[in-house]
């Protein structure tokens, strides 16, 4: 749930962030990628993933009217299993939201007090909790859609920019399902997280409407469809007609044919490198080819599809038509542009090919920084463009080859690519040890080294030795389905991959120890648990960055110290790199010796600010420092150019009011002002680094209004607690870097720290 932003519409020339390059969250941007989803369950990822970050991830659904005129559960995102039950079918002549929004014609509002009253879980006791909701009927031209329905964390009042934000959602979502409902069945690209409903004993519906269905086939084409997770490839009865293969018979389930054995041997490695390239970015793409007929001949064949991307970025699906081009009178494809040299100086059209592939899958390795990174686009990229069935990978640990990525398209498969994985171990042992490729041949027994063969050993297959800068860096095997012979060309393709695998595979495994031994000594920076403190609870959280080591000088502390009291610290080094991660752990070992001799917090600062200044760095930090007396709630603190503490009394939340300081190491003369307030029994304080709150694509104090606003709610909702304060705590520390942890990337990293007066040290 987000707690923390509102989301302020940038304009388009905002929408793309100077600093990342990467595409910022935009209400046209929302609207365009909502008028390209292929289903409900797409149109509901769609909206979480681009839409407001102030429309949460709890209790969403779309509802569709059925042919009774009842709206009717399609896609819903965290919504209860209750709510499934008792909600899964609305009567729009009834007084729920969805009804009272399609009936009403305009959007309708619930508080979130409204929520947790009017539509409690009675199996549970509680509410929908820290969440208002809206419902937004979907019409188009007078033709009722169904319903639209968002959780929202809103504190109070929706304002009405914010409102005609979200009426553009839902009319967006209406013409597309209205779109989708004349035209296609909207049933593809179901983001994750979101769940679809069937009609209970409805049957499917078709696949495509007649029309559209009777313009393809007067166009000749061929439909197409590629599963990238289960890697099963299906094609209809045109398509197989187009590629001069007779279809199989109706009613039978049978795949597609191999790209490899079909398309003309010049061409292939064109289309594995325009292939490769849609399949790093996504999107439409187009290929023209040959393919070869059976008794000779060749037809001219034109590839018009589109890679869908998962709400992560990762290629999931490929769906598309091939085109009989020489039924349809196209041109004849016309060489690529020349540098002018005569034709016997020219590479040809194959080597080119093959150097556009080599070089498609170059780029697509080299935004690879981690060892995952590698492994997901050789999954992703390498694998389908490569037309490989399946793929190992195992890296040298110790002088031993190990697994680490038994990749497969697939789930039901995964148990058979283990048993290839052992069954490959002593070929692909003595591939490296004598760094050399090995291809099976065809027609011959594929048992070879360290297996026996059998109904297990794929049809074909190439392991691939990883040497990099003279060192063995891991072997690859690649399976195919069908047998085929490696030409020599195949083979020097091949070794040019392995070689390109290897360096980049011996980069990210570098950048992993690296980032390894500055996250090992950042967690070593940082306390492994809390002190039990008579009369306090606390939890505390650290997020790290996702941007660059992934490190951060942001730390926390509580400290016990003489009387009875203890210390409350938070602070954030400037930088995200291993220097910063040292100088935090140097700060937090010396405010912790200056807090331990009973120095007051602001005394502790002005020392700990004397030697940061000291210290052989450029760097500077900002920090907090409380001492709170648990007998009879005295709070000291001093702030040095840190975001103020936050009480948490009641049902109200508020930035405590306290003078700050410059950061530590800027000014080492600069004296602290020591402020003197108290914490109730029953009262909290929350202190945090500002990566909890601060997000590129909004303003900063807006921010800060709407996580006073989620803790409000949460005070509300959780009341005066009976018992143990702790696991309270704990759940508010996940709600409130829930959030954080939904941000497509986190350039700061984040550090809170939870404390709450239970009782007094005596009782």
């Amino acid at each position: 749930m987000d707690l923390t932003s509102p989301w302020l519409p940038p304009s388009e020339d905002e929408s793309r962030s100077p600093l990342t390059g990467s595409v910022a969250r935009s209400p046209m941007r929302c609207v365009r990628l909502l008028l390209n989803c292929s289903g409900a369950g797409e149109l509901l990822g769609t909206i979480l993933a681009e839409g407001p970050a102030w429309i949460t991830g709890e209790g969403n659904a779309i509802y569709l009217l059925d042919s009774a005129g009842m709206l009717r559960l399609t896609a819903s995102h965290g919504l209860p299993e209750w709510a499934h039950e008792r909600y899964g079918t609305v009567d729009p002549a009834g007084d729920l939201p969805a009804a009272m929004a399609l009936r009403l014609r305009r959007p309708y509002l619930l508080s979130p007090e409204r929520t947790s009253i009017d539509y409690p879980n009675r199996n549970s006791g509680m509410g929908t909790g820290m969440v208002a909701l809206v419902t937004l009927p979907m019409v188009v031209d007078d033709r009722p859609i169904g319903v639209l329905a968002l959780a929202l964390a809103h504190r109070g009042t929706v304002p009405r920019r914010d409102l005609d934000v979200l009426e553009t959602i839902g009319e967006a979502c209406a013409h597309r399902l209205s779109h989708l409902l004349d035209h296609v069945h909207a049933s593809t690209r179901v983001p994750k997280g979101v769940r679809t409903h069937s009609p209970a004993g409805g049957d499917p519906a078709p696949l495509a409407h007649p029309l559209l269905s009777l313009a393809v086939h007067a166009a000749g084409a061929g439909a197409f469809e590629r599963d990238l997770v289960t890697g099963e490839t299906f094609w209809d009865a045109q398509a197989y007609r187009v590629v001069g293969l007779p279809p199989p018979p109706e009613g039978s389930a049978a795949e597609a044919p191999d790209l490899s054995r079909i398309v003309h041997p010049e061409d292939l490695p064109d289309v594995q490198a325009g292939l490769a390239d849609a399949l790093a970015v996504g999107g439409p793409y187009r290929l023209a080819y040959r393919v070869l007929r059976r008794g000779g001949g060749v037809t001219r064949v034109r590839e018009s599809g589109e890679v869908m991307l998962d709400i992560h970025g990762r290629p999931v699906r490929i769906a598309g038509l091939l085109v009989d081009r020489d039924r349809t009178g196209a041109p004849e494809d016309r060489p690529a542009a020349g540098s002018g040299a005569p034709d016997a100086e020219r590479e040809s059209p194959a080597v080119g090919a093959r150097s556009a592939l080599l070089l498609a899958l170059t780029r697509t390795l080299s935004r690879a920084i981690t060892v995952r990174d590698v492994t997901t686009a050789v999954t992703d990229v390498a694998g389908p463009a490569l037309g490989a069935a399946s793929l190992v990978l195992d890296l040298v640990d110790e002088g031993r080859l190990l697994p680490v990525s038994h990749t497969v398209y697939g789930g039901p498969r995964r148990t058979e690519l283990n048993r290839l994985a052992d069954l490959s171990e002593g070929v692909m042992q003595h591939s490296l040890a004598r760094s050399t490729p090995l291809f099976s041949e065809p027609g011959r027994s594929t048992g070879g080294q360290g297996g026996s063969g059998g109904a297990l050993t794929p049809p074909s297959w190439a392991v691939l030795p990883l040497i990099a800068s003279g060192r063995q860096v891991g072997s690859c095997l690649i399976t195919f389905a069908t047998e085929r012979a490696f030409s020599r060309d195949d083979r020097t393709l091949y070794s040019a991959f392995a070689g390109i695998l290897a360096q980049s595979l011996e980069r990210a495994r570098l950048y992993d120890t690296h980032h390894h031994r500055a996250t090992e000594l950042q967690r070593a920076m940082l306390p492994r648990t809390l002190p039990v403190i008579p009369g306090i609870a606390a939890a505390a959280r650290y997020l790290p960055s996702t941007e660059g080591m992934q490190i951060g000088g942001d730390w926390y502390d509580l400290i016990r110290l003489p009387g009875g009291k203890v210390g409350l610290v938070i602070g954030d080094v400037q930088g995200h790199n291993a220097e910063a991660t040292a100088v935090m752990g140097q700060l937090r070992s010396g405010l912790r010796a200056y807090a331990t001799d009973g120095h007051d917090p602001a005394a502790t600062l002005a020392r700990t600010s004397r030697l940061l200044a000291e210290l052989d760095t450029e760097l500077f930090a900002t920090c907090l420092y409380l001492t709170l007396d648990p007998a009879d709630g005295t709070l000291c603190a001093a702030r040095a150019g840190h975001p103020a503490p936050v009480r948490i009394t009641g049902a109200k939340a508020v930035e405590l009011d306290l003078p700050g300081g410059p950061p530590l190491g800027v000014d080492p003369g600069a004296p602290y002002r020591l402020t003197v307030d108290s914490l109730a029994v029953g009262e909290s304080l929350l202190v945090y680094t500002d990566g909890l709150v601060e997000d590129r694509e909004e303003d900063y104090d807006e921010s800060v209004h709407r996580m006073l606003g989620g803790l409000e709610l949460w005070a509300a909702r959780t009341g005066p607690v009976q018992g143990a304060m702790g696991p309270e705590l704990e759940r508010l520390a996940d709600l409130l870097t829930l959030n954080v942890t939904e941000r497509r990337s986190r350039p700061d990293d984040v550090a809170l720290l939870l404390l709450h007066r239970t009782a007094t040290a005596a009782s």
